[in-house]
């Protein structure tokens, strides 16, 4: 059976291409990667007080990423993987690893307070933690009897 597949990589490109349809009509243009970019995946959770976004980058120092939130709804990570090169005579037959510069940019399910906002790096797990705004949290108004 193995002779008939025209090329193994084929099921891992049908995958990429529908994961990036995907991001494409989920209405949320900023996180297509571009061509030759690779892109760490993020979850975003929403809680009663802050809005949290996970990233995975895998291999990479806290040095090397970059976090920044322009106005208070779109969370921006940026950074570069390098490739750590021996000089030896190796002949890989399989590379899956992906290096070089990306860049990710999510919206915000709210409004944050990003003066407030936190992040931390543990075992190439990124997690930005961004306290919502006032305005996002809303006002309770009293009710008054008479």
């Amino acid at each position: 059976m193995r002779a008939l597949t025209p090329w193994p990589g084929l099921a891992t490109m049908k995958k990429e291409m529908d994961r990036l349809f995907d991001r494409f009509w989920d209405g949320d243009v900023f996180r297509a990667p571009a061509l030759g970019e690779w892109s760490p995946t993020v979850d975003v959770a929403e809680t009663a007080e802050a809005v949290v976004v996970t990233a995975e980058v895998p291999g990479m120092d806290a040095s090397g990423i970059h976090v920044s939130v322009q106005d208070n709804v779109i969370l921006t990570l940026t950074g570069e993987k390098k490739q750590e090169k021996e000089e030896k005579e190796e002949r890989y037959y399989h590379a899956e690893r992906s290096y070089g510069a990306f860049a990710r940019a999510v919206c915000l399910p709210e409004a944050v307070d990003s003066s407030k906002a936190t992040a931390t790096f543990k075992n190439g797990l990124l997690t930005v933690t961004l306290p919502k705004g006032p305005e996002a949290k809303g006002t309770m108004i009293p009710i008054k009897t008479e």
